[in-house]
Order: structure tokens, then sequence, then C-alpha cells
């Protein structure tokens, strides 16, 4: 067979923690992007330059801070504990919420960049037909940034995917819990099992491979003057 069981295993978890975690960011970021593309606040610079922080943080920088945070005495880990869901290191739930966090320029980046290209007009058309703010925002401004969540979308799930420093921190390396992918591959080059590591990475390469073709051949080219 050309992965094993616990091959397997671990892509199905990759794809189950990068699922989720590109739907909590279509929620969550979604109205930061929205409030990044249209606020003239003095926050808008320190805001955007946290939102941007995973970019050139080192993985294993945020994944050290994260775990002071959700440990028993981090802020995170004493809300989690009153509120009886216990901690969230080592477990699949911490793992989501790290790779929120890590994954999160990923998600509003694009779709802020979507939405100010929009510009001013066709919402002041929609207030002079008596759309609501929040109509305008549902009927117009949605459909026009939809290639914007596109990008976003696949730009997330693919980096999620792709994961390493901060799931090792945050999540260990518990077979069918936490182990993903990129850590699944990483013990096999510990055993030395460079074969079994080699069909999994050519797998995780193939992967990446089309989902970044995808977004190249579906991306509209300029047009030209």
């Amino acid at each position: 067979m050309l992965l094993s069981d616990s091959d397997l295993q671990a892509i199905w978890l990759t794809v189950r923690l990068a699922s989720i975690v590109t739907v909590i960011l279509l929620l969550v970021g979604t109205p930061i992007a929205w409030w990044l593309a249209r606020t003239r606040s003095k926050w808008k610079g320190p805001i955007g330059a946290v939102v941007a922080l995973p970019l050139v943080l080192p993985p294993s920088v945020l994944g050290f801070y994260l775990l002071l945070a959700m440990g028993p005495y981090g802020p995170v880990g004493y809300l989690t504990s009153e509120l009886g869901i216990g901690p969230l290191p080592f477990t699949f739930r911490g793992l989501v919420l790290a790779s929120v966090f890590y994954s999160l320029p990923f998600m509003v980046q694009p779709v802020q960049n979507a939405f100010e290209a929009i510009g001013d007009r066709p919402l002041e058309v929609a207030a002079t037909l008596r759309a609501t703010p929040l109509d305008a925002f549902f009927s117009v401004a949605l459909p026009l940034a939809l290639p914007g969540f596109l990008t976003a979308g696949i730009l997330t799930f693919a980096h999620t995917v792709g994961e390493f420093g901060v799931v090792l921190m945050i999540g260990g390396n518990i077979p069918g819990v936490t182990r993903v992918a990129s850590v699944q591959i990483y013990d096999h080059v510990e055993a030395l099992e460079y074969a079994q590591a080699h069909r999994l990475a050519a797998v995780m390469l193939v992967f990446s491979f089309l989902v970044l073709l995808g977004l190249y051949a579906w991306r509209p080219s300029p047009k030209k003057a």
C-alpha cells in the first residue's frame, strides 16, 4: 500500500484541521478585514501589524507564546479552566485555536484587499436606494469581494495543511489527536524511514501544487489597455 494507516490517519486529521480553521477564519476574519478596509482609525496600523505578525514571526516563537497563554497560568488557560473546558495544549481544540492565529493573515489580507478594491461608489449607490449598511454589505460588498474570499479560503486551507512549528509546540505528537501530516513526515525521518517519508511528502507536494495551480488557473488575467 502506498501509505500506511498512520499516514492516512495523519492526512485525515490534517484535512479536518484545515477545514475547521478555514471556516472559523471566514467568520472571524471577514469583520476584521472589513474594518481594516473601511476604517480611518489610528488603530488601523497597529491592528493590521498584529494581524500580519505570523507572516514574519518564527513559528516556534508564536507557538511558544501561545503555549504560555494556553497554559494553566496563562489568560486563555485560566479562562478555559473557569469555563470547564480544561487545558488546551496537546489537544485538538488547542491545535485549532493556534492554527487560527497562525493562518489569520492568509484570510484577512486577501479579503481586505478585495474590500478596498470595491471603493466607496457601489456602497454610496446602495445607500441612495435606501439600503441599510447591513443590506449593502451582504448584497453589494460580499458579491463583489467573492474572488478575494476564494483566494483567501484556498490560501488559508493550504497554509494550515503545511503547518509544522506551531502544531508541534501546541499539539505535540499524539496519534489520532494532534499528529498531522507534517509531523508524521518528521517522525518518519527521525526513524530513518525515508521511503515512507518520501511517499507522504510526495502526496503533500502534489496537493500543494494542485492548490496553487487551481488558484493561478482560476485567477483572471489583467485586461490589456
